[in-house]
């Protein structure tokens, strides 16, 4: 191994890195209708500040982590706007698609990178594309799920 890191990844797009940690935290949240079976030890966190935290977990990966840590993650984003569209999961509607799309236009760009990163990431980017059409959908209530 030559000890060189690879860092073409980071020149993609510098949307995921500003747009993605407070959609992410927005998913991530708690629903306020989902029931507890008890009273949580302490008050969830406020917006911010899981907002805050999905922004040091981005600036950790794209700082000291790796293209397949930040294709690991991008893929767990994409397990949750996913989850959120077919309804499995509550959660905020926008958040979801705006996250949908910033990560479908990342790896629709890994193509123009070397490696196998494109071809990796073909299931994901066929979720996402889903998961758009579903997200862009209005809903029957109007509201949230």
């Amino acid at each position: 191994m030559s000890g060189r890191r690879r860092l073409d990844w980071l020149g993609l797009t510098p949307e995921p890195e500003r747009e993605l940690p407070v959609a992410v935290a927005a998913l991530r949240a708690p629903s306020p209708a989902s029931p507890s079976p008890s009273p949580p030890p302490q008050a969830p966190a406020p917006a911010a500040e899981l907002a805050a935290a999905e922004r040091r977990r981005v600036e950790r990966l794209v700082l000291r982590g790796s293209r397949h840590g930040w294709l690991r993650y991008l893929a767990e984003v994409t397990e949750l706007v996913t989850s959120v569209a077919e309804g499995s999961r509550p959660g905020d509607r926008a958040a979801a698609l705006l996250a949908a799309e910033v990560v479908l236009d990342h790896h629709r760009m890994l193509i123009g990178l070397p490696g196998t990163g494109y071809d990796r990431t073909a299931a994901d980017r066929a979720a996402l594309e889903s998961a758009v059409r579903t997200l862009r959908t209005p809903t029957r209530t109007g509201g949230s799920r």
